[in-house]
């Protein structure tokens, strides 16, 4: 057995190509930090790193900064192509020079590359195999592009919220699509699919025109498109297994449920731009929901992205279960009873579950990847030390 096709060899292979994807990682996750610094400064707390830039940039650091890397690092990776690479990279550099005193163009011109970068990989993927998932996530990569304009064009984080929004949460809606064929889905449940995402985008647009009936529209699209995920997800049929299974279905149903919230909210209270609903819409989205779904998805996607593996440990679970209990606190108790102490209070809990489930998934992927390693080499040295062809010794 030769090294370039051993076992061993192939590991070590996979692993340069984690490797070699690492830097992007490495940027979302410190727009991940960045922004979680920034929240503190928000909920009226000491933080570690203070600027002036921080708490205004907070909102794009870490929708397009952080989360918007990982999407479009796994969309590169998924299409393994080099120029793919450019969307991940330019929005993790967009994200990390938002941090910097370089000009505000900068890092506008770079997220706004990034994303049209991203929207270009769904017209290659389209060119593959098309389909119903597909118009969902390019539908969501527009709305993140649309977003970075109108940033550079002067509105507000408030006023974008909505493409913000949907560009995640299309992007994940059609995720959960592909695998929800699984189960054979029927032509009229795609049909209603893509009237749901329609509906989405449609609300978005009428948001800058009609701002109350644009969010009622889109409020009551968010809510068909939750009944939708949750009549065809195969997250209910996990429930019943135990481990990574019930860990990924939990998530999964929890974020949906914190999806109905904000969808509830935008369409009863119209929109807000301010105050406390305003902090339980975009902490219900962006935490309950999208964080939530990158916790459900993590032990699956970092593998694939970074040739590292990551086993379900319970710790993972006691992070997710801290999110969602604590932004209940912030939301139900803080937010929607304007007590300022539980809203801090929450607000702080969350950020300490967000940093237990990245220490608990690094420490858990290390150790898995040093005992794969051991087992490799005590393997390799086994085979050396094993006799091969020739007579063998009589007894």
């Amino acid at each position: 057995m030769t090294p370039s096709t051993g076992p061993a060899a192939g590991s070590t292979a996979a692993r340069r190509v984690g490797a070699r994807r690492a830097p992007l990682l490495l940027a979302a996750g410190l727009c991940l930090l960045a922004g979680l610094d920034a929240a503190l400064g928000l909920l009226g707390l000491p933080t570690p790193v203070t600027t002036d830039r921080l708490p205004q940039a907070h909102g794009m650091l870490m929708v397009l900064g952080f989360a918007g890397t990982l999407v479009a690092l796994e969309r590169a990776v998924a299409l393994g192509r080099p120029w793919a690479y450019l969307a991940p990279g330019c929005l993790g550099a967009g994200g990390l020079l938002l941090l910097s005193p370089v000009d505000l163009v900068v890092p506008r011109l770079l997220l706004i590359a990034g994303c049209a970068v991203l929207a270009a990989l769904y017209v290659r993927f389209w060119r593959r195999q098309p389909g119903a998932a597909l118009i969902a996530q390019a539908a969501g990569a527009v709305s993140a592009l649309g977003a970075a304009l109108l940033w550079l064009g002067g509105l507000d984080i408030p006023r974008i919220l909505p493409w913000l929004v949907a560009f995640l949460v299309l992007t994940i809606a059609g995720e959960r699509l592909e695998l929800a064929r699984v189960a054979v889905l029927a032509p009229s449940a795609e049909q209603t699919f893509l009237a749901c995402v329609g509906a989405v985008t449609a609300g978005v647009v009428a948001t800058l025109l009609w701002p109350a009936i644009g969010t009622a529209l889109l409020g009551a699209a968010l809510l068909a498109l939750v009944a939708w995920l949750v009549a065809r997800d195969v997250a209910r049929r996990l429930l019943r297994i135990t481990g990574l299974p019930r860990f990924t279905a939990v998530c999964l149903l929890a974020g949906y449920a914190w999806l109905g919230v904000a969808g509830t909210l935008w369409l009863l209270t119209g929109p807000v731009t301010e105050g406390t609903r305003y902090d339980a819409v975009v902490h219900a989205v962006f935490l309950g929901f999208v964080m939530s779904m990158i916790m459900a998805h993590a032990p699956v996607i970092l593998p694939a992205v970074l040739r590292r593996p990551l086993p379900y440990h319970p710790a993972l679970a006691v992070a997710a279960w801290l999110l969602h209990l604590s932004l209940a606190l912030r939301v139900v108790v803080g937010d929607l009873r304007d007590l300022r102490g539980a809203w801090q209070l929450g607000g702080v809990l969350n950020i300490v579950a967000v940093l237990l489930f990245v220490v608990s998934a690094a420490t858990a992927s290390v150790t898995a990847t040093r005992r794969a390693s051991a087992k490799a080499t005590a393997s390799a040295a086994t085979q050396a030390s094993s006799p091969s062809d020739g007579p063998r010794t009589p007894r």
